[in-house]
């Protein structure tokens, strides 16, 4: 499964890793980079918020065309086989994003990693480069695997009635109060970030932090946010402690207004 990595491991691992930065190509080139990351910015594998074209290859929500996804990842060296390591400077919320999407589109879980931090953690104890990694092209193919954590509306909506479900909000206070799924508790992404580190607060911390919101191993979770970008790094952060049922509703608010769904206000 997906899950959290020390800067100390991503370190001492040889070139058999293949680290993704996905910061914009200005920071990538202009402030330095992790040794050996290639830039993948964010835009890149990001759909507009109308989706990708609606044809028989095309992503649900804000995935992209799998065919567009092969070949950006074709062009960064990476292969189906790879360990990827990704990350930004925005606490992981954004590498989080590329490694939920590397694993909708078939990458084996357990060989997709985020770094514990993001950049701005890692400079300020370790050597970054300036220089841009040889770069091997492969021929990476998308494989869609049978059983994913997509959810629909539906799906969603029956989740808030289900006392063995619990229906989780990712953004901000205000967000929620202004309108958010009825039946959804609100848990900000960021209350399970370390302010001090940039990464993940310690697995007790965060565990302690979910359960006073009511998320709990037993109950299946099933997240949202606007557009699905919050909720990645939720979903990561589940997954390495250890949660086995987390669904995760790509369309999230956007998809569920345009369907002209209901809200409840606070």
């Amino acid at each position: 499964m997906t899950d959290f990595v020390s800067a100390e491991w991503v370190a001492s691992q040889d070139e058999g890793i293949r680290i993704v930065d996905v910061r914009d190509a200005w920071e990538y080139d202009g402030l330095g980079h992790l040794p050996n990351a290639v830039s993948v910015p964010f835009d890149s594998f990001r759909a507009d918020e109308h989706g990708a074209e609606s044809d028989a290859d095309a992503g649900e929500g804000m995935l992209p065309d799998k065919g567009d996804w092969a070949e950006l990842l074709s062009e960064a060296g990476v292969s189906p086989e790879s360990d990827i390591v990704a990350y930004d400077d925005h606490h992981g919320v954004f590498a989080a994003r590329f490694l939920v999407t590397a694993e909708l589109f078939g990458h084996d879980p357990d060989r997709l990693h985020l770094l514990d931090g993001d950049f701005s953690s890692w400079q300020l104890e370790r050597e970054t480069s300036s220089e841009s990694p040889a770069v091997e092209p492969t021929d990476y193919e998308v494989t869609r695997p049978d059983s994913t954590p997509l959810v629909g509306p539906d799906a969603v909506a029956d989740a808030a009635d289900d006392p063995d479900a619990v229906l989780v909000d990712t953004r901000e206070d205000g967000e929620y109060d202004e309108g958010h799924i009825p039946g959804a508790v609100l848990l900000d992404w960021r209350d399970l970030v370390d302010d001090e580190t940039r990464g993940l607060l310690p697995k007790d911390e965060a565990r302690s932090v979910l359960e006073r919101a009511g998320i709990v191993p037993e109950k299946r979770v099933v997240l949202y946010c606007n557009t699905a970008r919050r909720i990645s790094h939720t979903y990561v952060v589940l997954r390495h402690l250890g949660f086995e049922q987390v669904d995760f509703y790509e369309g999230s608010l956007t998809e569920w207004e345009a369907q002209g769904r209901p809200l409840e206000t606070n």
